[in-house]
């Protein structure tokens, strides 16, 4: 039996198991039994303990089959492709994987048929030994499942026990995600500092990693120079002027949405504010190349100022323009969730609607308003696309918002396109451009929390 059908069938008897579970407590609280749940509790318990082991089983079993067959397959190899390196055994793999398939490219040797074919046979017994005990669990958890239906047993007790650990497994999975994540890039930014200084990196003013150290053609035998300050200078312009435009941008949206505007107004406005969340950022980008940067150079130069074709004002401008449903749709639900109850006092007092508002909805809304603020935030900085194609990618080192700037993201993007050699300082800085980033991000968003906890405290 396939992997679905195998999981068709388990899934037809978790259906039966709960069915038959829901039944027996209906017929028992009917003969007048007193149980501790619903019915639904029991048939839930039931399908619970047909589903979960047998799944768990079958799923596990399909992911470490291979990696047995893969050892086991080994004793098929002549004595010199054991030690060769790792691409021959990879080549000579996929042959084998081949054979199993039904899949033959010339003439394969000898032993790889024979190897093939013993693949073949403890695949099939595998499949059969695996459906077989996973169809087992199945019938065998739904059995002691509606056997377990009597008035002493807790079963919603039971089912929330099941839930709650499938919640905190899931929280778990995310935290170990996070950690593995910061550690992965933790250990290649250490590698690259053993390659440059970190004051170097740290508080460099100039970003040229194309050499390595080495002559090449045309570049008159340069050294790499890796220092951050200049992409960061460029990241925190743009977003600066992003969040310039779409913080007031969104969040009067906000207010005017909430505490304003009609229902009517309400349902088409709010729907096509939110539309420019689903725009593509290449489709952002394009906008920016074309439209704002000719714009704002034209504009700027109609005045007598020096602007470049890639500038840090048309890629912010545009980014602002993106995250204006990020600021106004979170602002807009914070502040439609502040209790009607401070309005109604507020009124009471004499105050009017928009002295409500500024005294008494904004603050109420204040922590959420920051979380949303803070997204905005995070979502400027990581963008990339509205960068590479609006900014450019020069990493100077300027305040102007006329000048071309680059952004960490751009550079990272643009060091790792193509077939990189990551042993090198240039690959490497990849990492350490991450890592500087987390721990930017990492800051903006304690600042928040403790923005957040201040301003709890004062509406608790």
């Amino acid at each position: 039996m396939t992997f679905i059908s195998v999981l068709a069938v388990i899934f037809a008897i978790g259906l039966a198991s709960y069915v038959a579970g829901r039944h027996r407590a209906i017929l028992g609280r009917a003969q007048g039994q007193s149980y501790h749940s619903l019915p639904n509790y029991y048939g839930i318990w039931a399908a619970i303990l047909s589903l979960l082991p047998a799944i768990l089983v079958l799923v596990l079993w399909s992911l470490l089959d291979n990696l047995v067959f893969h050892q086991w397959v080994r004793a098929f190899y002549p004595a010199e492709l054991l030690s060769s390196d790792s691409i021959q055994n990879a080549v000579t793999l996929a042959k084998i994987e081949n054979i199993v398939d039904g899949i033959r490219f010339g003439d394969p040797e000898p032993w790889i048929i024979k190897a093939g074919e013993a693949w073949t046979v403890w695949q099939a017994e595998s499949d059969l030994l695996k459906s077989m005990i996973s169809i087992t669990l199945a019938l065998v958890g739904g059995t002691i499942g509606v056997i377990q239906v009597n008035k002493s047993f807790r079963s919603r007790n039971a089912v929330e026990g099941v839930m709650m650990f499938g919640l905190i497994a899931s929280s778990t999975v995310a935290i170990f995600t996070t950690i593995a994540i910061v550690l992965s890039v933790l250990f290649e930014t250490i590698r690259f500092f053993q390659l440059v200084p970190p004051t170097d990196f740290l508080f460099g003013l100039e970003w040229n990693p194309q050499f390595e150290g080495a002559e090449r053609a045309g570049s008159g035998g340069g050294t790499a120079t890796y220092g951050m300050v200049p992409m960061f200078m460029g990241t925190l312009l743009i977003s600066a002027i992003a969040l310039f435009v779409s913080v007031p941008v969104g969040l009067l949206s906000a207010v005017y949405l909430s505490e304003y505007a009609s229902n009517r107004t309400r349902s088409i406005v709010k729907p096509l504010l939110e539309i420019l969340a689903g725009v593509p950022t290449v489709v952002y980008g394009f906008f920016a190349a074309l439209t704002v940067a000719p714009f704002v150079k034209s504009a700027g130069e109609a005045i007598g100022l020096t602007v470049a074709s890639e500038s840090a004002l048309a890629a912010g401008l545009v980014m602002g323009v993106m995250i204006i449903p990020f600021v106004s749709s979170l602002s807009d639900d914070v502040i439609n969730a502040v209790p009607q109850s401070l309005r109604d006092a507020s009124y009471g007092l004499g105050s009017t609607p928009s002295e409500t508002t500024r005294m008494v909805v904004l603050p109420a809304a204040l922590p959420g308003i920051v979380a949303a603020v803070i997204l905005a935030v995070s979502r400027a900085i990581g963008e990339t696309m509205i960068v590479v194609m609006a900014a450019g990618l020069a990493a100077n080192l300027s305040f102007n918002p006329l000048d071309a700037v680059t952004t960490v993201t751009s550079q990272i993007v643009t060091i790792l396109v193509g077939d990189q050699e990551f042993e090198s300082a240039k690959t490497l800085s990849a990492f350490a451009l991450a890592m500087m980033l987390i721990i930017l991000t990492l800051g903006l968003n304690y600042f928040a929390l403790q923005v957040v906890k201040k301003y709890r405290e004062q509406y608790d």
